[in-house]
């Protein structure tokens, strides 16, 4: 685990991150909140492009929970069967649209706490649903994110909640609501796990990665 890096450091990094892509976007496909939420949900231990495959024709004809529900498990669990672990998922979306439809008039809510009561709903995947959705900046830490924050000295922390707060208390406020997807790309495709691209790294001078691939 790298060191925090200071706060002029941080900012001329994020500076950087924001002239190569001003309005970086998170690369699952949908439609609208509800199917953000299901979206996401479907990710977990799964890649976006698989998720996307999956989804592409079943958001045609259930993109509310009402449809959703109409669809039913079993229609659902065939769109989804590429997906890992598609039958807990299913369960846990079905579950999720009625919850919606009974508690929220089949609207997705915007509070942190009423997302994660949802089935399938973890901190993670409603902080992507607050930032993209609802703009709010919050910050959610996946595995490229993880590996980021602790290899460069960006946000450093010992699990993911600690990595979330490093995030929150070290980059600054102009560019907290861009944050996660910045970092999340980075890691998906320069500060890759096995073999870091550190040779086309935009801020390989910044970074405290003591074993960089040059």
């Amino acid at each position: 685990m790298a060191k925090q890096l200071d706060y002029h450091t941080i900012r001329e990094i994020f500076t950087r991150f924001r002239a190569a892509e001003a309005e970086p976007k998170g690369e699952l496909d949908h439609v609208n909140a509800y199917t953000l939420v299901v979206a996401v949900a479907l990710s977990a231990q799964a890649t976006d492009a698989g998720v996307n495959k999956a989804t592409k024709e079943l958001f045609k004809i259930a993109d509310t929970p009402e449809k959703m529900l109409a669809l039913g498990e079993e229609g659902l669990t065939e769109h989804i069967k590429t997906i890992g672990l598609f039958r807990q998922k299913a369960k846990n979306v079905i579950k999720m649209s009625q919850i919606l439809v009974d508690q929220y008039g089949g609207e997705v809510p915007c509070s942190r706490a009423a997302l994660q009561s949802l089935p399938g709903v973890g901190r993670k995947t409603a902080n992507v649903v607050l930032n993209m959705w609802w703009k709010q900046p919050a910050q959610a830490v996946d595995t490229h994110i993880f590996r980021v924050g602790n290899r460069t000295g960006i946000a450093p922390g010992k699990d993911v909640d600690a990595v979330e707060r490093a995030i929150e208390d070290h980059i600054p406020a102009d560019f907290q609501l861009h944050a996660h997807h910045w970092l999340i790309l980075h890691g998906r495709y320069t500060c890759v796990a096995r073999k870091p691209k550190c040779a086309a790294c935009l801020i390989r001078d910044l970074c405290d990665f003591e074993d960089k691939n040059l």
